[in-house]
């Protein structure tokens, strides 16, 4: 990227080079508004976002400790502020940490038929449209917070402190950009593969440098921790994974990233047998999962489906839904041959949905994977689904009870219960829940964790106090002691809600075009100057 100075003298020649027309233009301002607007499109978003992304999985790749992580958020100004925050939090930096955008939060929140399940209801062009609203809010981030420095900058030149000058400078020059990648949710494709890279398309040219897709059958679609889920078979899944690849190639995102993600631990039905031409194949495997009975020529009963296998008529049993289901107990196994297969076929990482998060589980399937796939990598959902607090009160009572500690204290189906908040095992396991991305980062071969759903619960919970507050005796109050209070001490950059919805960026480009003539709002009477 060019430097201040370097933006400013292209500037100026190209200025110059346009004649006396061109006088009133101010080429540092010029300068400005590039540096401010650094990115041009979505495409310029998803190359740059698919290096670092490519940067960051070769860097887990030498030392499992470097894993990444995102937080799933609904809405631009949702994922702007957690930029931000990790900015003001974290020396400036982004490093390893990225947005993950929820096709369930895009169901519930942004479809214009209003709140639905995870079951690809919604407009699939919603999508698209809420990776080009989180792009164009971390955009104006990056336009807001250098617009800050440019006033600093004028300020240290007016007071004539020139090593002030320079260090603002230094701070222009390596500007840390709120962009970041996102990992988005195609859901099982929307449709056949055609559907798939349409759809795809699109959201690359929003700015998507990752793509996750599951397994599951399109119109079946089910959320990953709900029951009725429906796989296709393996080939049909590949073609998708192509369509996804060929979207990426031909928008010359060359980089681009696809997460497999399998649902099949949960997901004990298909709604198609798999073609096979030899045993062994592909196909042929995923068959074997399903759960059949032996029958006789003569047992045949009128449109029954029969499987010839090793010389014996299998009948795979059927569901009055006319769906087939699978043997009980396979999901690991059929978990395991689905990653394997996606690595193989042009994925480049995995995601497994669990039913519960716990690291042997995860890791024991990993393993499997790595046999075959020894640079396989897995994103993992730590699912807001999950009861956190007693699945893992639970696995340190189960631990303790193996090891043969007395565990007669506690009853293991109401280890919820506040009564074991200060308990010693609720303090061991709340300790294995903050070590749990690490742990799985070492031990079961995740390099990206996200929380799928976070923003939604905490949108949810924050409004509540509010309301309960504000609505009841504490009046205004409510507001003052539970946001705004807090917003000062804590430097929340929205409580200037002026600042942060782009009043100083307007002002500055009216002093651009109208120089002494501008109208600006930054004046003395601007309420906002009572924040500082």
């Amino acid at each position: 990227m060019s430097t201040y100075a370097q933006e400013i003298e292209k500037a100026a020649q190209l200025c110059k080079a346009n004649g006396p027309s061109w006088d009133s233009i101010n080429p540092e301002s010029v300068a400005r508004m590039r540096l401010q607007n650094r990115f041009q499109n979505g495409l310029d978003i998803a190359r740059y976002t698919a290096d670092i992304m490519r940067k960051d999985m070769a860097a887990y790749d030498k030392d499992s400790s470097k894993y990444t992580q995102s937080l799933g958020c609904w809405h631009g100004f949702i994922g702007q502020q957690k930029m931000i925050s990790i900015k003001k939090h974290f020396e400036g930096k982004t490093d390893r940490r990225y947005l993950y955008l929820s096709g369930w939060m895009v169901a519930a929140l942004r479809s214009e038929f209003g709140p639905l399940p995870d079951q690809s209801m919604h407009e699939k062009t919603a999508v698209a449209s809420l990776i080009e609203e989180l792009y164009t809010f971390l955009r104006q981030a990056d336009a807001r917070e250098l617009g800050g420095l440019f006033r600093e900058l004028d300020a240290a030149r007016e007071a004539g402190d020139q090593v002030k000058e320079k260090a603002i400078q230094n701070k222009i020059d390596n500007h840390v950009t709120h962009i970041v990648p996102i990992i988005a949710d195609i859901d099982a494709g929307f449709g056949n593969a055609e559907a798939t890279y349409l759809l795809a398309k699109k959201m690359i040219e929003a700015g998507a440098c990752c793509i996750q897709i599951e397994n599951q059958v399109s119109d079946e679609k089910q959320c990953g921790h709900q029951d009725g889920k429906v796989t296709v078979p393996h080939e049909d899944f590949l073609a998708k994974i192509r369509a996804v690849r060929y979207a990426f190639l031909e928008l010359g995102v060359d980089n681009g990233v696809i997460v497999a993600r399998t649902d099949s631990l949960g997901a004990g039905l298909t709604k198609q047998i798999a073609v096979t031409r030899e045993p062994g194949d592909l196909g042929d495997q995923y068959n074997a999962f399903l759960d059949c009975e032996e029958v006789a020529p003569g047992d045949l009963a009128n449109g029954d489906v029969i499987i010839n296998r090793d010389g014996k008529l299998l009948r795979p049993k059927r569901l009055p839904s006319n769906l087939f289901q699978f043997k009980k107990g396979t999901g690991e196994a059929r978990c395991v041959l689905d990653s394997v297969t996606s690595l193989q076929n042009g994925a480049d990482l995995i995601w497994i949905e669990t039913e519960k998060p716990h690291v042997r589980q995860i890791g024991a399937m990993m393993d499997e994977i790595r046999k075959q796939v020894p640079d396989a990598k897995l994103v993992y959902n730590n699912s807001p689904s999950f009861n956190w607090t007693l699945n893992f009160r639970q696995q340190v009572f189960d631990a303790w009870q193996e090891e043969g500690k007395d565990v007669s204290a506690y009853k293991r189906d109401n280890l919820m219960s506040a009564e074991y908040d200060d308990t010693e095992l609720s303090k061991a396991a709340d300790e294995k829940i903050r070590t749990f991305q690490a742990d799985a980062a070492r031990e079961a071969g995740i390099f990206h964790h996200l929380i799928t759903l976070p923003t939604y619960h905490t949108a949810a919970l924050s409004t509540d106090n509010l309301a309960k507050e504000y609505f009841g005796e504490k009046g205004m109050l409510g507001y003052v002691e539970g946001v705004q209070r807090k917003e000062i001490r804590q430097g929340i950059a929205c409580v200037k809600h002026q600042n942060m919805a782009g009043s100083d960026m307007g002002d500055d480009h009216k002093e651009y075009f109208a120089g002494e003539a501008a109208l600006k709002a930054a004046g003395k009477d601007n309420t906002m100057n009572q924040f500082g």
